[in-house]
């Protein structure tokens, strides 16, 4: 095989390859290290590259398995992780000038599990300031979407969308608070999975909201989301919060016959105003797809979710601002702009808005809980709207506050139930919309039921051919 045409193959494809030594982590690290050089001046994915460590952590892969020493399917893969994730003796800045110094004694847990499975880890990824949403300034550069440069890739993983879909690593962490998975793989026509809030370790992981982070894989499919996901669960000591049972095996698990799983369609998600008419149409065929391979298909309502974005921002801001306090205190004027106001925000929101923000909180969550009773999994839009354009100024909107108050109430109603819920959901690409932009169907299912998601998920790509498809800016 071509060097060059390493990185167009899926992780599980690469792992296959180096497993029976057709490919070396060493060719695969060259390779990758080799398209990012070329490729990322366009969309500023990468804050760090490691590409001296890369390359020994790819040598001794080399050798461990020439030696019969197999570790699993990450082993001698090139990843790449979100620049949340604390690594020992290299850079980790949160995506903010703040950090641009910062460089841990330790790894996160999630980075010391990749190693354990053999990975090879190619630097740190892009993000939206200390994942707080939208961010104007991008101290490390603007990161950009491979589908389309002059649009979002999403927020705030935003580096690990962009560098999975230019096929610059074969697999990625991000972290997603109220969406930072499922946001970027659906801009960027990827696989991305939000984890049962406990399933994944934080520690180590720059926080923003302690009670809804949750560090997960981008990738290019299913199985490579699943082997991603499988290295980096299970309990962890460090993090109390983290559940102390044994991790299935998410890859070999992986079925594609779905027949008689029950899908509930979240009918007033999909019909909702603000919903783009490429997107709702792309959403609403997967669903058939899915009835065709089998599920069974029933609408699903769910009161209170249209609101699940204001109670969700309401709870972020504040927690975000506790954060953040001394910061804010000490150099507002360091942060972001569009951070800046959204710390501002979230000082000033009444303890009384916070307290029923929790209640409601409470509320929603027994509602998709009851709703997950009735059915296996819940499907909905990853995004109302195609990836969107790079604004040219900071704000928190284009048109003041009308879109501002629809944005609380619209974009972020449909990734942020799950985060409330703590559930698993996760974003696929099921479509383009007439701008050759992915369209994301997200599927969220009970907790700690990540199997059943990931064999949804999987039955439809096997069926369809969207992974497949390259971005044309690159």
């Amino acid at each position: 095989m071509e060097r060059n045409d390493i990185p167009f193959l899926s992780a599980m494809e690469l792992a296959g390859l180096i497993k029976s030594r057709e490919v070396s982590p060493v060719e695969a690290a060259e390779a990758y290290l080799a398209r990012i050089g070329q490729v990322d001046p366009a969309l500023n994915s990468y804050i760090t590259v490691t590409a001296d460590a890369a390359i020994a952590a790819a040598r001794q892969a080399e050798g461990e398995i020439a030696a019969g020493q197999y570790r699993g399917p990450l082993h001698g893969v090139p990843v790449a992780v979100k620049d949340q994730f604390y690594t020992d003796g290299v850079l980790t800045t949160g995506g903010s000038a703040i950090l641009r110094d910062f460089v841990p004694d330790y790894d996160a847990t999630v980075i010391s599990r990749l190693k354990q499975a053999g990975a090879v880890l190619l630097g740190k990824l892009n993000m939206s300031e200390f994942a707080m949403g939208d961010a104007f300034h991008h101290p490390y550069g603007r990161p950009r979407n491979p589908w389309d440069l002059s649009r979002n890739p999403g927020t705030s993983s935003s580096g690990s969308g962009a560098a999975t879909a230019a096929f610059l690593c074969a697999t990625s962490l991000g972290e997603d608070t109220a969406g930072s998975i499922r946001g970027p793989a659906a801009f960027c026509g990827l696989v991305g999975i939000r984890p049962t809030w406990g399933l994944v370790s934080r520690y180590g992981m720059l926080a923003s909201t302690w009670s809804m982070d949750a560090a997960g894989p981008i990738s290019r499919t299913v199985a490579d989301c699943a082997a991603t996901l499988e290295a980096i669960a299970g309990y962890d000591p460090q993090d109390p919060y983290t559940r102390n049972s044994p991790v299935p095996n998410y890859l070999d698990a992986l079925d594609a016959d779905i027949r008689g799983l029950r899908v509930g369609i979240i009918s007033d998600r999909v019909n909702a105003d603000g919903v783009e008419p490429d997107v709702r149409d792309a959403v609403t065929r997967a669903v058939g797809q899915l009835g065709e391979l089998g599920a069974e298909i029933q609408e699903i309502s769910i009161p209170l979710i249209a609101q699940s974005a204001a109670i969700s921002t309401t709870l972020i801001y504040v927690d975000a601002t506790a954060v953040h306090r001394r910061g804010l205190d000490e150099h507002p004027q360091d942060y972001d702009y569009n951070n800046r106001v959204r710390l501002l925000t979230g000082a000033v929101i009444p303890a009384q808005a916070h307290h029923k923000a929790s209640r409601l909180r409470h509320l929603l969550r027994q509602q998709i809980l009851d709703a997950l009773k009735q059915v296996d999994v819940l499907a909905l839009p990853a995004s109302s709207v195609q990836a969107t354009p790079i604004p040219a100024s900071a704000g928190l909107s284009r048109n003041g506050k009308g879109e501002f108050l629809s944005m609380l109430g619209g974009r972020r109603s449909y990734t942020t139930p799950a985060n409330l819920a703590g559930v698993p959901a996760l974003s696929i690409n099921c479509g383009f919309t007439a701008d050759t932009l992915p369209v994301g169907l997200q599927l969220i299912g009970r907790p700690f039921d990540e199997p059943t998601v990931l064999q949804a998920a999987y039955a439809y790509e096997q069926a369809t051919g969207w992974h497949t498809q390259r971005p044309p800016a690159i």
